[in-house]
C-alpha cells in the first residue's frame, strides 16, 4: 500500500488545497484502518465513499476486497484517483464518479457508506442518507461510518442536554447513532481548527403509525424557536407542509386549534423526548383532511 502521506503528497504536488471544498485529508494510517474496521468491511460489501480526495480511505477499503463507488467533486482529485487506482478501476472493483454527492445518483445496492466527509455537508448528507434508506428496494444499507466535526457528532447523538435539538431528534426516526472515537486536528493535512469524531449510524427500520415526514416537520418547526412554547411555534404552518400528501394550511390550522387546551402546548421543545414528538404528530394527524 502507498499509505496516506504518500497519496496526499502526490495530490498536493499537482494542485493546491481547495479550502472551499473543506479539504482536510486524514494522514494517520492507523485511524484510516480504524474507520474500515468500524465499518466491518468485507469482500461482499459495496461501499460508497464520499469525497475520497487523495484516496487514502479508498486504498484501505480496496485492500478488503470490496467494491467501492467513490464520488468526488474536485476534478483534479478525480484525475489523481484515476491515475493511482487505474488497475482497480479496470478490474471493476472501483468506480470513480465525478460530481456532487448531494446531487448525483447513488448506486441502488450500497451496503455501507464509509467516508471522511467535508464538514459543511454533514447535515444535508444525513438528510440524503435518510432518503436513500427509506427509498431502498432491497434494504441493502446496513451501516454508515463518517468522520465529522465533533460538535456535529455531539448534536447528532445528543451527547449532552445542551445538544438536544432537531438534528438528533429527527435522526432517531431512522437511525441509532453513536460516537466511536475522537480525532485530534494534528491527524489531518491541513489541520482543521476543531476536533473530529468517528460516528456510526445503524438503520433502525423502526415503524411508526404516522408519516415520519410530518414528525420531522413538527420537530423542525418547534426547534426553530427553541426558547418559545409550542403554543407559539406551532401556530404558523410549516413551510414545506404541502409536500406531504393531504396536508395544507387549513388542515394544519384545524389541527392546531384542536390542541389549544393540551398541556403540551405550554412546553418548550427541550421538554419533550422522542416518544413525545411521535405522539404529538399522531395527535395532530387525527384531524383529517376536509
Amino acid at each position: 500500500m502507498k499509505g496516506a502521506r504518500h497519496l496526499v503528497d502526490i495530490l498536493r504536488s499537482k494542485q493546491y488545497n481547495d479550502k472551499s471544498l473543506g479539504q482536510h485529508f486524514l494522514i494517520n494510517d492507523q485511524l484510516i484502518a480504524d474507520s474500515v474496521s468500524y465499518g466491518e468491511v468485507d469482500a461482499d460489501d459495496h461501499v460508497l465513499e464520499i469525497g475520497p480526495g487523495p484516496g487514502v480511505l479508498t486504498e484501505a477499503l480496496l485492500a478488503k476486497g470490496c467494491r467501492v463507488t467513490a464520488i468526488e467533486i474536485d476534478a483534479g482529485a478525480v484525475k489523481h484517483l484515476q491515475n493511482q487506482f487505474s488497475t482497480e478501476i479496470n478490474q471493476g472493483s472501483l468506480v470513480v464518479q465525478t460530481g456532487d454527492a448531494l446531487t448525483v445518483a447513488w448506486p441502488d445496492n450500497v451496503t455501507k457508506v464509509i467516508a471522511n466527509i467535508p464538514y459543511q455537508i454533514s447535515s444535508p448528507l444525513v438528510d440524503l442518507l435518510t432518503r436513500y434508506l427509506r427509498n431502498q428496494w432491497l434494504d441493502s444499507l446496513v451501516k454508515v461510518v463518517l468522520l465529522v466535526q465533533e460538535e456535529f457528532a455531539e448534536r447528532l447523538v445528543m451527547e449532552y442536554d445542551s445538544d438536544v435539538g432537531s438534528l438528533g431528534m429527527t435522526a432517531l426516526l431512522d437511525w441509532r447513532s453513536e460516537i466511536l472515537a475522537k480525532v485530534a486536528p494534528h491527524n489531518f493535512s491541513p489541520n482543521p481548527k476543531v476536533n473530529s469524531c468517528f460516528i456510526e449510524m445503524i438503520p433502525s427500520h423502526e415503524k411508526f403509525n404516522i408519516d415520519k415526514r410530518l414528525v420531522k416537520q413538527i420537530i423542525h418547526q418547534a426547534f426553530n424557536q427553541r426558547r418559545k412554547k409550542l403554543r407559539t411555534t406551532l401556530k404558523a404552518t410549516p413551510k414545506r407542509l404541502n409536500r406531504l400528501p393531504n396536508w395544507y394550511a387549513e388542515r394544519w390550522r384545524r389541527a392546531y386549534q384542536s390542541l389549544m387546551d393540551d398541556e403540551r402546548m405550554d412546553l418548550r421543545p427541550e421538554d419533550l423526548d422522542f416518544d413525545d414528538w411521535v405522539k404529538l404528530a399522531q395527535d395532530v394527524a387525527q384531524i383529517g383532511p376536509s
